[in-house]
């Protein structure tokens, strides 16, 4: 275990190095920064005075390294918008993706699973074939316009007229197909419970949960078709091998072949697949955040990009990239505990 710690931790700070290059890269080719914080009335002079004060023309190699020094620091530069450092802005930001991100990841969880091990049991029976080709239709259809049919069928005041209103008929059969729902469609609500400090949540309150209904079905609605259709890919190939064979010869269940031997294994694939995938949902919440305004590091990112907020933008890419760290070593670990014959090292026990 403290090797693997050892040899994961090198790894990160080698990623993050690399991340960290990339990110001064970009900052160094979005623009002047300058021209964003004074603006055209600033006398030339005044800007070459500026710019040796900041350190904007010294050489690229000491600017990183200075850039690299602050960031290790946990200084990322401040946000010309909100006039505050960028990782104050984005942590107040974070909470409300990580609550769409686990709320999607709950809805993942709980429909692939059983979908995914009904496929693979039984995979010529109807409803099997039905998820297939809904799973099919739903990898080929983008995120954003799977939020704006949600909002069209299923938020509070907007309606779809299925059938012409000038006819009594097609009066009576909009009303009897009203498609409006109770479900807000903007925000994260008014209700949130308040958790570490101005960290806060919707996931206590009702109001809080109807707001996360539909940006959560939305981001899900990307990743489910891929998890159903791994699991049920795994399922199948464990179902064939030969200790599967040998346990029903030796007269086992199937509930117990099924669900203790086969699925156990059929998992293993799915966490490494799942721990990536989780860290792509949150660049994948740009679109979600961006059709229902949810106020998370999405959308905050993408009016950075609008405002020219170059150490905001810059925050946004060396957090993302932690998490993305983070998020591939906590599988690793959880990889080891799920099959203890794989030691964390890649090798056989």
């Amino acid at each position: 275990m403290l090797a693997f710690l050892v040899q994961r931790i090198s790894q990160a700070v080698l990623v993050m190095f690399v991340i960290s290059v990339i990110a001064f890269a970009i900052q160094d080719g979005l623009g002047d920064p300058l021209q964003q914080m004074v603006g055209m009335s600033v006398s030339q002079e005044e800007r070459e005075a500026i710019r040796d004060e900041m350190g904007l023309n010294d050489p690229l190699v000491v600017q990183y390294l200075k850039f690299a020094g602050n960031a290790l620091q946990g200084d990322l530069g401040t946000s010309y918008f909100y006039g505050k450092p960028t990782l104050d802005v984005i942590l107040e930001h974070l909470p409300a993706t990580l609550e769409l991100v686990i709320g999607a990841s709950l809805i993942i969880l709980v429909f692939s699973v059983p979908i995914g091990v009904y496929a693979a049991i039984r995979p010529q029976a109807w409803l099997s074939k039905f998820f297939m080709g809904v799973s099919t239709v739903g990898i080929s259809i983008p995120v954003f316009l799977t939020a704006i049919v949600l909002i069209q069928l299923f938020s509070i005041g907007v309606t779809v007229d299925w059938f012409p209103e000038d006819a009594g008929w097609g009066q009576w059969l909009n009303a009897a197909l009203s498609t409006e729902g109770g479900l807000p469609s903007y925000g994260r609500g008014d209700e949130l419970t308040p958790l570490f400090g101005t960290w806060n949540s919707g996931f206590f309150s009702q109001g809080g949960i109807l707001h996360l209904v539909l940006p959560s079905i939305s981001l899900a609605s990307i990743m489910l078709p891929l998890f159903i259709r791994l699991i049920r890919a795994e399922m199948m190939e464990v179902l064939q091998s030969d200790y599967i064979r040998y346990a029903r010869a030796k007269g086992l269940s199937s509930a117990r072949i099924n669900f203790l031997h086969a699925l156990k294994n059929t998992m293993l694939p799915v966490i490494t697949v799942g721990g990536v995938q989780i860290g792509i949902m949150v660049a994948y919440t740009i679109l979600t955040e961006t059709v229902f305004q949810w106020p998370g590091v999405g959308l905050m990112f993408l009016e950075a990009i609008t405002r020219s907020d170059i150490p905001l933008i810059v925050a946004y890419l060396m957090v993302v990239g932690l998490i993305f760290v983070i998020t591939n070593t906590v599988v690793d670990l959880i990889y080891g505990l799920v099959n203890p014959t794989v030691k964390l090292t890649g090798k056989k026990a």
